[in-house]
């Protein structure tokens, strides 16, 4: 419990009661005064006869009832509005509260957007994968088929087949390509060591690579440490004219620690709008931490810490 809600709750809050309680008091004697001649003829009659000056008695009795009354009801709404308004400016929270449950509330939306855009990739590469390659597949074989079979076509008729077979398996190729770049479907099968295993083996240079997770991340932090090693990879391989790279995942804690390290040239800059800015944005929109240092001369190493929850 804050200062603020304990002032409220020892000091305004036993002040209210004693004016609540000083109001009803008022209350209760104007509506016994402005009803005397109620209660006077509820008396016996010979004792208004022995006394015939009540009733002028009973009148000023019955202007002050009446005067309490009126009294009591403005009062009454000036306490409720007071009470309120130190309600307010004492138990609700303070600007800092509010910018801290504002900036809670922004990161939940912008999470649950990364993780609706996440789910979204995934049934596209799958509808990629089971559909759209499956029938340029189906095609490919046909084509081959044609080929084989078909062997008394015009040589014309040949040509047209032999390259619309090419370029089903060019799209075949592409589309793969595509499609791993979406969402590696050996990332949701099984997990970020086999993943990164997979573009290890594609890089045309060397990769130690050091996988050491007790258990799976969630699907987004697995995606943006994914992709931030392929990202990677890719740079290294067109810019950094390395003979060698190390790559380390591990969880220490609560943080997924994802270092990428070669013995390039170095002068890898961010700002110079290479796709390590894109890298800084991806970890970035997860509240990750990202990185660099990259001497001229060498080496460059890549510093990611991804959160992944308890």
């Amino acid at each position: 419990m804050s200062l603020r809600q304990v002032q409220y709750h020892l000091l305004v809050g036993p002040l209210v009661a004693l004016g609540a309680v000083l109001l009803m008091l008022l209350w209760l004697s104007g509506v016994g005064a402005s009803t005397i001649y109620l209660w006077v003829w509820a008396l016996p009659a010979n004792w208004r006869m022995s006394d015939v000056g009540y009733s002028t008695q009973a009148a000023y009795v019955t202007v002050a009832g009446i005067t309490a009354v009126y009294s009591a009801a403005c009062l009454s709404i000036r306490l409720a509005r007071c009470d309120i308004r130190m309600a307010m400016n004492l138990l609700r929270p303070t600007f800092a509260e509010q910018l801290v449950a504002r900036v809670d509330e922004l990161t939940q939306r912008r999470a649950a957007i990364i993780e609706a855009t996440d789910a979204e990739r995934r049934r596209i590469e799958r509808d990629l994968h089971d559909g759209v390659q499956q029938r340029l597949v189906s095609l490919a074989v046909n084509l081959g088929m044609a080929r084989v079979q078909l062997s008394d076509l015009p040589e014309d008729a040949w040509d047209v087949i032999d390259e619309a077979h090419r370029e089903a398996k060019e799209a075949i190729v592409e589309l793969s390509n595509l499609v791993r770049g979406l969402h590696p479907a050996v990332l949701e099968d099984r997990g970020l060591d086999a993943a990164l295993s997979g573009i290890a083996g594609r890089v045309p240079i060397p990769v130690r690579l050091m996988v050491d997770l007790p258990s799976r991340p969630s699907p987004t932090i697995e995606s943006a440490a994914y992709f931030v090693v392929s990202e990677a990879l890719t740079n290294v391989v067109k810019h950094a004219e390395a003979s060698r790279v190390d790559v380390t995942v591990e969880r220490i804690g609560a943080t997924l620690l994802v270092v990428i390290g070669d013995d390039g040239c170095g002068g890898a800059d961010p700002s110079g709008g290479s796709g390590l800015i894109g890298l800084s944005k991806r970890v970035a929109a997860v509240d990750g931490g990202f990185s660099i240092s990259s001497p001229v001369g060498g080496p460059t190493v890549i510093t990611v810490e991804l959160p992944c929850g308890s």
